[in-house]
């Protein structure tokens, strides 16, 4: 009887752990999949999108001067601005998806890949994933993952961690 009982508290508690454990979830950022909402290609250009997030959330893609960064727009309309030209000044691309990181359908964290053009050579760039915590209140930039190895690894799992930490400064 004492082992069916702690057979049945094991697969209890391994079934309230995995319900807890953040989900992925991607959503694109292709131009095609967004809503545009103004664009002026001239020169340098610029563009301002909207793409579809997860539980109520968008995205506004930015583009300008061939340097492009998000907004996360809340499901009651708030914009919070992740600035993440403000990080690399070089020119730079948003990935073609996004990463949401979810807890029970409700996105807890996001990862951009953020690729930015190098500054002796612009046709060498650097791939970083940028990590954002997503809420209601505060969105902001955690935490900014450099190439390697395990680097979509390191970025879920500062994801994970996110809401518990500060703002990144600039």
């Amino acid at each position: 009887m004492k082992t069916f009982m702690f057979a049945t508290i094991c697969v209890f508690a391994l079934t309230a752990m995995a319900a807890a454990q953040n989900k992925s979830v991607y959503t694109s950022t292709k131009t095609s999949a967004c809503r545009t909402i103004s664009s002026n290609p001239d020169e340098a250009g610029s563009y301002e999108g909207e793409c579809a997030g997860v539980g109520g959330y968008k995205v506004r893609l930015l583009e300008g001067d061939i340097r492009q960064t998000i907004d996360i727009i809340t499901p009651a309309k708030k914009k919070f601005e992740l600035n993440f030209w403000g990080f690399y000044g070089g020119f730079s691309a948003i990935g073609e998806k996004i990463e949401w990181r979810t807890k029970a359908g409700v996105p807890v964290a996001l990862i951009a890949r953020f690729n930015v053009a190098g500054a002796d050579d612009s046709s060498k760039s650097t791939s970083y994933l940028m990590v954002s915590k997503i809420g209601k209140t505060e969105s902001c930039v955690t935490d900014v993952v450099l190439p390697g190895a395990k680097q979509n690894e390191t970025a879920r799992e500062l994801a994970d961690a996110a809401a518990t930490k500060p703002c990144k400064s600039l």
